[in-house]
């Protein structure tokens, strides 16, 4: 597995990485409808673009396969495709971005009981709790420090 920040966005990439996306969401956000899924990926294309540092995982054959994206010591995003959960790349996502770019927060839906507990796992503590998700959406969310 080769993980590296992406210095290229190309329209192809970009497409690879909202199918995983929606993908990783799908088996994640069971709270999400699928109507809210696909009016929130509609959004997630200018995310990619802007986030300041977009890291790709690709597999053995150079296919991506996760991503993360991270700006002051923030951890913006990290998704995996779905068929690749529980094999320890987001792990290595995680401990790539601690390293190598100080990510110490992380935003997550309350509602995803995995994030959460991923997170803790790697020391992150909930210092505070929103009723509302940053759309105004009722989803609560847990925001994360690395203590």
């Amino acid at each position: 597995m080769e993980i590296y920040e992406v210095e290229k966005r190309t329209a192809q990439l970009l497409t690879s990485l909202l199918d995983i996306w929606e993908g990783s969401v799908r088996a994640t956000h069971h709270f999400l409808s699928d109507a809210e899924i696909d009016r929130i990926r509609e959004y997630v294309p200018q995310a990619l673009t802007s986030v300041k540092h977009l890291i790709v995982a690709k597999n053995d054959r150079g296919e991506p396969v996760a991503f993360m994206g991270t700006e002051q010591s923030r951890l913006e995003m990290l998704f995996l495709s779905a068929s690749e959960r529980g094999k320890g790349i987001g792990t290595r996502l995680l401990q790539y971005g601690v390293q190598n770019y100080g990510i110490r927060e992380v935003t997550v839906n309350e509602q995803n009981p995995q994030a959460v507990g991923f997170y803790e796992h790697f020391g992150f503590q909930t210092y505070k709790r929103t009723d509302l998700d940053e759309q105004g959406d009722p989803y609560p969310l847990l925001y994360m420090k690395l203590m």
